[in-house]
């Protein structure tokens, strides 16, 4: 939207408005990887931690299907029907993912509790399925006409919390270093790629208004976002579980850009024509290359001006969050006529089907 109101101004590369909204949606992925390695290594509050990871995760979700999205809606000339095709079709893309994910992620529950795998004789298959899983949930996905990113990120969540602890001992520990070594390759290799583009690809450096006011923009609805998200949030949360302002400082700071805006962009070459693909290409990889090297060098200064290092040393942040520091978690007791009963006896049915 910003990009758009920037070009009827004149400030920058004026793009169709369908097309703004395409560029809007691959350059809210956020990948905050180089400021979760510092918040781990530093120990930060592990809320914190769980903030911005949690939001990466959700973003990237959105980004995807939004993007997706918009690139259907702009083949169609009918404004009346992009309207409704717009609904349908994100509602479509994100449920539907969100559904198939969730469905995979819970037949990998029932498979892991009642197939019997964790005997030593079968631990290598055990391991096999567990990380085949999710790539059955994204070729599901893909079949199907719908995100296969989106799908293995739910997958992911449901398997962590139900089919990780069905697993014996040595497949728990021998699939977390696998997928700690995959993350590792994958991000390496993301930023080698990125690095050879820079240097090799065709980059359109003759709007560099769109690159500087784009820039602008970001920081300036990352701000309104964090701040207005965030007062609404505590609406609605005890005084003790609401998020300090500190905290919300560092998630505002910490919304660098990186892998999954740069795949969508370098999509955008294929997707749009006349080279404005090229065009919203050349201001990503700025914009990512800026916010990785400027927010990521940054970040540790960052934290020790808001006082939020060293709150979470020994808690091992990016395993678990199992650690409160400045939360909370409200408990729930058994009886009383409130929800608190229905959500224990939820609770109790997870447990008892899902968990061994």
């Amino acid at each position: 939207m910003y990009s758009y109101i920037g070009g009827r101004m004149y400030l920058m590369y004026g793009l169709p408005f369908v097309e703004c909204l395409m560029f809007g949606a691959l350059i809210s992925a956020t990948d905050p990887v180089t400021v979760l390695s510092i918040f781990q290594e530093l120990g930060t509050d592990t809320n914190l931690y769980a903030l911005v990871f949690g939001e990466s995760v959700l973003n990237d979700a959105m980004a995807i299907s939004l993007y997706r999205t918009m690139s259907i809606v702009r083949k169609h000339a009918s404004s009346a029907q992009n309207f409704f095709m717009v609904i349908f079709r994100f509602l479509e893309t994100f449920v539907g993912s969100m559904s198939a994910g969730v469905g995979v992620g819970f037949v990998s529950a029932l498979l892991f509790k009642y197939a019997g795998l964790d005997v030593d004789n079968l631990q290598n298959l055990e391991c096999c399925l567990f990380v085949l899983f999710p790539y059955f949930s994204y070729m599901l996905a893909e079949g199907l006409g719908l995100s296969g990113i989106v799908s293995i990120l739910f997958t992911a969540i449901v398997m962590k919390h139900y089919s990780y602890s069905n697993l014996s001992e040595n497949s728990q520990q021998f699939v977390s270093d696998f997928f700690h070594l995959i993350s590792s390759l994958a991000e390496t290799f993301t930023f080698i790629y990125m690095g050879f583009d820079i240097a090799m690809e065709k980059h359109s450096w003759s709007h560099l208004g769109f690159i500087f006011f784009s820039i602008i923009f970001i920081v300036v609805a990352r701000a309104a976002n964090v701040f207005s998200c965030a007062y609404l949030v505590n609406l609605v949360r005890p005084v003790h579980r609401q998020i300090p302002l500190k905290h919300q400082k560092a998630l505002w700071y910490s919304g660098l850009r990186g892998a999954m805006a740069f795949a969508l962009a370098l999509q955008s070459v294929h997707d749009l024509p006349e080279g404005r693909g090229q065009i919203i290409f050349t201001a990503t990889t700025a914009i990512v290359v800026l916010s990785v090297l400027l927010i990521g060098g940054s970040t540790g200064t960052m934290l020790e001006a808001l006082h939020v290092v060293g709150d979470g040393h020994g808690s091992h942040l990016g395993e678990s969050f199992d650690v409160n520091n400045g939360y909370v978690a409200p408990s729930f007791k058994e009886d009383g006529t409130s929800g608190n009963g229905i959500k224990m006896k939820l609770k109790e049915f997870h447990k008892r089907s899902f968990i061994r």
